[in-house]
């Protein structure tokens, strides 16, 4: 048996990804120390799931909806109720074992909030459960000959090797970041109150590798509806810059990073300044991170052996590889005018917010095509006094090509999407233009099963067969001949032929006239 060199490449593969729905339906009483509910303005939500319980192809995901309505009351001024709906979906996952890596991501698709009567509300919600399944493993391949204990009995071994780009999984790991900051009411403003409403979201991240670390940075947005001393409803816009290194065992500057960033906590707490007057915002929001980073190696590996003075047994299998294919970010502008105000002017825009929504994405040529829609939510102020506060949501249709040189169907991706910019201008008679950039992070790798070789054992010569094989011998180029294959055919080695035929590179072509000498003959 012939030693065989090996290397193995840590590999990560998609098995498979389930989409399954869950509808959230119920009814929540208004506390009796709460106003009467005249009108809903806002509705918010986000969805906080426990561990996953992995069985043999199945999933059991459980998890909660906590929900924040803003409504007006009866006679005027806000008020903001919360609450939560839990839920358990149990989802068939085909292939699943309980040894693979399985993650669950969400989209909240739809969250409605309505008012059955004044101390009573329904809140419905449709979220969608996104089960990936992966399993991590280690392809291996052999990449050289070992060297004999008896160097003078050694085989005459001919090897022929051959190139490959593969994206290896160089790291992977979860960990989180925090932010605190403080936020001060600029001297126009009154104090505060009570916060009424609050919002954080992050915009404009970036991520990168480092020398064993990562490096993070963006924008944490706060929006704040709070109730000003004296009364008064005001609103608050912030944007948090912030940038931090997170340590990743492993990393380093040339690797290529998918990384998501979410938020998984958010706290917003106000507090006196130094004249006792609660003029700050403390602000305390912890990032999620789900890091993987990709290294592109160049594999050398054995593709085909023979021996010149034994008989060679080759024992072969295939093994599954990744390569990259692209590392592309592409931008999508959107712009549309947005019905808000009907039976009443608008006379000021305090806040937009937008989420990106996709429909479909599918491979095209060279392209990852993707249909959807950017959803747009409006608060703005009104002229009728009875209702000065009204909010709007609308969709906005987009289709977004990005680049992506040879992509396939059988191509694995991963896509982030971000609203990037989004601006709101009220155009006159109850319309708001909105312009916004979307962002999509595309990584795209292409999946290679390459046939390796497990095994070689060597054995004597078949001396019979070696006899009748003549030692020089004239033959004719076929098509879809190489240079390496006559020479294992006639039991020669290709420089020999090269050298006999006084070629000056591997290639030939159909009805090229070479002499072959057996390499044994000249013994």
């Amino acid at each position: 048996m012939l030693e065989l060199v090996r290397e193995n490449i840590h590999m990560k593969r998609r098995k498979n990804q389930v989409g399954t729905q869950v509808t959230l339906d119920d009814d929540f009483v208004v506390p009796d120390t709460m106003s009467d509910v005249e009108q809903v303005i806002l509705d918010t939500g986000e969805v906080q799931l426990e561990p996953v319980k992995v069985q043999t192809e199945k999933v059991t995901v459980r998890g909660k909806l906590d929900f924040h309505v803003l409504y007006r009351k009866e006679g005027g001024g806000l008020q903001a109720l919360g609450g939560m709906i839990p839920f358990e979906e149990t989802v068939n996952v085909p292939g699943l074992l309980q040894e693979d890596d399985v993650g669950v991501g969400w989209h909240l698709e739809d969250l409605e909030a309505t008012i059955i009567n004044s101390r009573k509300l329904g809140v419905r919600a449709v979220v969608t459960l996104e089960i990936t399944v992966e399993t991590v493993f280690d392809a291996e391949a052999a990449v050289d000959l070992g060297h004999p204990a008896d160097e003078a009995d050694a085989p005459q071994i001919e090897v022929q090797k051959a190139t490959m780009e593969v994206a290896a999984i160089a790291a992977r790991r979860k960990d989180t970041w925090r932010l605190k900051d403080t936020v001060t009411l600029g001297g126009s403003k009154p104090a505060i109150d009570r916060i009424l409403w609050s919002e954080m979201r992050l915009s404009n991240t970036s991520t990168r590798p480092l020398d064993g670390q990562v490096h993070l940075e963006g924008t944490v947005v706060v929006f704040v509806i709070y109730e000003g001393e004296g009364g008064g409803i005001q609103w608050l816009e912030e944007n948090l810059p912030f940038s931090g290194e997170v340590e990743m065992q492993g990393a380093s500057e040339e690797m290529i990073p998918m990384i998501r960033l979410r938020l998984s906590h958010k706290m917003l707490e106000e507090k006196p300044d130094y004249d006792g007057e609660m003029r700050e915002l403390d602000i305390d929001a912890v990032i999620e991170l789900d890091m993987h980073l990709y290294e592109e190696r160049s594999l050398e590996i054995l593709r085909d052996l023979y021996a010149i003075n034994r008989e060679l047994s080759v024992e072969t299998e295939e093994a599954d590889f990744d390569t990259v294919l692209t590392r592309n970010t592409g931008k999508c502008r959107v712009a549309d005018q947005v019905l808000a105000g009907l039976d009443s002017r608008i006379l000021q825009i305090c806040h937009s917010s937008g989420n990106v929504k996709l429909d479909e994405v599918e491979t095209g040529e060279n392209v990852l095509s993707m249909d959807g829609a950017l959803e747009v939510r409006l608060l703005y102020l009104t002229d009728d006094d009875s209702r000065p506060i009204q909010s709007a949501t609308q969709l906005l249709p987009f289709h977004y090509d990005v680049e992506a040189p040879g992509i396939s169907a059988d191509s694995v991706w991963y896509l982030e999407p971000e609203v990037e910019q989004l601006t709101s201008v009220m155009a006159g008679q109850g319309t708001v233009d909105v312009k916004a950039v979307l962002s999509f992070d595309l990584l795209a790798l292409r999946p290679l099963r390459v046939p390796v070789i497990r095994q070689a054992e060597t054995q004597p010569l078949d001396a019979e067969k070696l006899k009748s094989m003549p030692g020089i011998v004239g033959y004719i180029v076929q098509t879809g001949d190489a240079l390496w294959d006559i020479a294992k055919r006639f039991h020669t080695t290709m420089d020999d032929i090269m050298n006999t035929n006084s070629l000056t590179s591997e290639q030939i072509s159909p009805g090229d006239s070479l002499i072959l000498v057996k390499e044994l003959s000249r013994d």
